[in-house]
């Protein structure tokens, strides 16, 4: 009778973590999950929800960033071209709503530059963006957390802009926290000093 017992609980065992092993392993349908994945990423079910994950490398530019340098006949637009390489992480919860989204991005090969003189400036990026849903499933909730770093350094040279450090921005996008050196957010702030030495290197 006790060597039964022990039979019967080594069977239910395996069973159990036949089951587990299925589950752990077994895809899930994307087209159930809101919102729907990349195309670029793979999806498996994890405990209780679903994980989908993937890679992808795009290269984009030169496209107008919007900063201009100068005045008059002298002023010109900054371009920016690079080729991005993203690691991307989406986590939905049992009923198929996206409760957190990361990002890890590495920038290769890119610059800003004056296309009407030819110049350019070299710059690295790479960051981690970190999106927390405080309604799964709804984007419009999401709280943004940005931590990582951007270089422009011109060859054999100080860096003339940059970003370095973290930042929180609110669900209505609104900056409710950030540390470190960022010239990106002096700029939008008014401050077009922090231009100085980018715009000297591209005249």
């Amino acid at each position: 009778m006790k060597l039964f017992r022990i039979t019967c609980s080594l069977v239910v065992l395996l069973l159990s973590l036949v089951a587990f092993a299925f589950v752990a392993v077994h895809p899930a349908k994307a087209q159930s999950l809101n919102p729907p994945p990349p195309s670029f990423e793979t999806c498996k079910t994890v405990g209780n929800g679903t994980i989908c994950q993937g890679n992808r490398t795009f290269s984009y530019g030169p496209d107008d960033t919007g900063i201009v340098c100068g005045s008059g006949v002298n002023a010109f637009d900054i371009f920016d071209s690079a080729t991005n390489n993203q690691d991307a992480s989406w986590s939905y919860d049992q009923n198929g709503n996206l409760t957190r989204r990361v990002i890890h991005e590495t920038y290769s090969s890119g610059q800003f530059s004056n296309p009407l003189t030819g110049a350019v400036v070299p710059y690295t990026q790479h960051d981690t963006i970190t999106d927390v849903f405080a309604v799964p499933g709804d984007l419009s909730t999401a709280t943004e957390t940005n931590v990582g770093e951007n270089i422009f350094k011109p060859a054999q040279d100080a860096p003339v802009f940059e970003y370095a450090g973290r930042f929180v921005v609110a669900p209505d996008g609104t900056i409710e926290f950030r540390a470190g050196q960022n010239d990106f957010f002096k700029l939008m702030a008014g401050d077009t000093s922090v231009l100085q030495k980018l715009c000297a290197a591209l005249a």
